[in-house]
């Protein structure tokens, strides 16, 4: 069984915002794959699937991005799971909007969200999809940034990223990571060496 975990803010307010852009690929991928509601807590809500005759869970947490960790642990302590069968899809400021990024594993990056999962998922031995979202400003200005939506130019750009980076949890499902790096990471660096 593997686990795909889209980080965000909980509520209408932040659906649309740059720090939800993790939430947005697994409702992507719950209508893909046509999941089934498996589960739900005060920390989660969960579906499951079956891609490629994989089951494979796809969960948002129900806590602000902060408490990502919180939602993680109460999963892993009701269901147990292997750090190498988790990927978490997040959102990226040192990424150009649209740009994808697959690591096998990481630090946080100062992500708080990441941070937080890391602590509850075996420190940073679990893969992650980075979703770029663009750099703020400035640092005051972060918190402001990430809580703002897309520009309508950004997005045109977003939404076909977000059907990029299904495909790319996809990959990593049927193929694994090394595989799904090598296709999607070679991706955009042939882009980002042309703009």
């Amino acid at each position: 069984m593997a686990l795909v975990l889209g980080l965000g803010n909980p509520g209408e307010r932040y659906a649309r915002t740059r720090h939800n852009v993790g939430w947005r690929v697994l409702e992507r991928l719950v209508s893909r794959w046509g999941a089934e509601p498996a589960e739900r807590s005060p920390l989660y809500r969960a579906w499951r699937a079956g891609p490629a005759g994989r089951t494979v869970d796809l969960m948002v947490p129900s806590t602000f991005m902060n408490l990502s960790g919180d939602a993680l642990g109460a999963w892993r302590e009701r269901h147990g799971l292997e750090p190498e069968r988790l990927l978490v899809v997040v959102d990226d400021i040192y990424l150009r909007v649209g740009a994808l990024r697959l690591r096998a594993q990481g630090s946080s990056g100062g992500h708080r969200g990441l941070g937080s999962g890391g602590r509850a998922g075996g420190g940073g031995d679990y893969a992650r999809l980075r979703i770029g979202v663009g750099a703020a400003e400035s640092p005051g200005e972060l918190r402001e940034h990430v809580l703002d939506m897309f520009t309508s130019e950004e997005e045109a750009v977003v939404a076909e990223t977000v059907g990029l980076a299904a495909d790319a949890v996809e990959c990593w499902v049927t193929d694994g990571i090394l595989v799904a790096m090598n296709r999607f990471n070679r991706k955009v660096r042939k882009e980002e060496s042309t703009s």
